[in-house]
């Protein structure tokens, strides 16, 4: 009993009856003019929904009021693109003039007749339903009472489901904009897994920092150490929530330009935070970097991030080489640095895979593993054009 009277105490169940009583109103107005002839404006809505954006405007209406709490209820917003849409809107107005017709009669004459059946109950003699004019009056009309009123709700509740699953069958998303929906969706979850790379890469790559220096100043057990080992996990660590306050930029505001990201230009500070670290970095920069394209720059600058963290992570305070070259429509980046006595397999760990990830997303290509020097190395190549 409880579960038939939920409605009653739902919002969207009044806005149902709200959207209903909406295409009665022309109806209404006509009936002033011609009551003889009450589906003449029929006429004139149905070939409304040829015009492609009443179907955006029904859109809109059905949402806000058919499916008020619902985030993503099956009913589009756009306007018409095709001949199909057009039909299917104008389908959906003649539904919903039939089904406000319908809510209408039920709205007037089952109140009407919950009146006149407790006119009847007190001994009078109705005159709205002409049924019950001849009727003599009696106490026991009054167990009637509450049979309109029932029907009243039921048909006011069906009505409403019916017109919602109407909507969402007439004015729901057409293939094309389903396709859209879904290249959205996919871009959506192609910006998440950036976003999931970035904050590897740059926290990854300023805890690394912090937990070599801290064990570096703890062995050397100097004072002047110690402070250059601060110095740098702070400068690092600064560093980190710049570039966590970048992603956390894009998350809240999805129109940020992503020239905000870093890119080689700040290579710099990537190879100072090495050296901080003790790790003795030999680094050759040739080529143009600042004119590299903003998506190559980016990318580069964390593949580059990545590869020196690696080196901290697995092989700590060595030598590397590292070398960025723009020339020939190919920027290319190689980092190289002694293998550990414990020397991992080529191609694992999800900083290799974040490599070859950003490599190939740019059609580039990246090779990881030990080179015939007995060094471990990063090799990628990323097309300029």
């Amino acid at each position: 009993m409880i579960r038939l009277l939920r409605p009653l105490r739902s919002g969207t169940t009044y806005t149902r009856v709200l959207h209903l009583w909406v295409p009665a109103l022309p109806f209404s107005v006509w009936m002033f003019v011609d009551p003889d002839t009450p589906w003449v404006p029929l006429l004139v809505l149905v070939p409304l929904g040829l015009v492609a954006t009443v179907r955006k405007g029904e859109g809109v209406q059905a949402r806000l009021l058919l499916t008020p709490a619902e985030a993503d209820p099956g009913i589009s917003e756009e306007p018409s693109a095709n001949l199909r849409d057009r039909a299917r809107t104008s389908l959906w107005i003649l539904v919903r003039a039939v089904l406000a017709a319908a809510a209408w009669c039920a709205t007037v004459w089952l109140p009407v007749l919950v009146h006149s059946l407790v006119r009847l109950a007190t001994g009078s003699a109705p005159t709205e339903v002409p049924v019950l004019e001849d009727l003599p009056g009696h106490w026991a009309f009054a167990l009637l009472v509450p049979v309109p009123l029932v029907l009243l709700y039921a048909a006011l509740v069906g009505l409403g489901s019916l017109a919602t699953a109407a909507a969402r069958r007439l004015l729901g998303p057409s293939p094309a904009e389903r396709l859209a929906a879904l290249e959205a969706r996919t871009e959506l979850l192609l910006e998440r897994t950036r976003i999931a790379r970035e904050l590897h890469d740059s926290i990854g790559h300023a805890l690394t920092v912090a937990v070599v220096q801290a064990g570096a100043a703890r062995a050397a057990n100097c004072p002047e150490f110690t402070a250059r080992a601060l110095a740098a996990i702070e400068e690092t660590g600064r560093t980190a929530l710049e570039d966590l306050e970048r992603v956390l930029g894009v998350l809240r505001e999805s129109e940020r330009p992503a020239s905000t990201r870093p890119t080689l230009t700040d290579a710099g500070r990537l190879l100072e935070s090495a050296r901080a670290s003790g790790a003795k970095v030999d680094a050759e920069v040739t080529g143009p970097l600042e004119t590299l394209p903003g998506p190559v720059s980016r990318e580069g600058y964390r593949i580059l991030q990545e590869a020196l963290t690696n080196v901290l992570r697995h092989a700590g305070a060595v030598p590397a080489r590292v070398r960025v070259a723009a020339r020939d429509g190919l920027l290319t980046l190689e980092v190289r640095n002694p293998l550990p006595d414990e020397r991992p397999s080529p191609g694992r760990g999800s900083g290799l895979r974040g490599i070859r990830e950003r490599a190939a997303l740019l059609g580039g290509r990246a090779h990881t593993g030990p080179d015939g020097d007995g060094d471990w190395q990063v090799r990628v190549e990323l097309p300029l054009g």
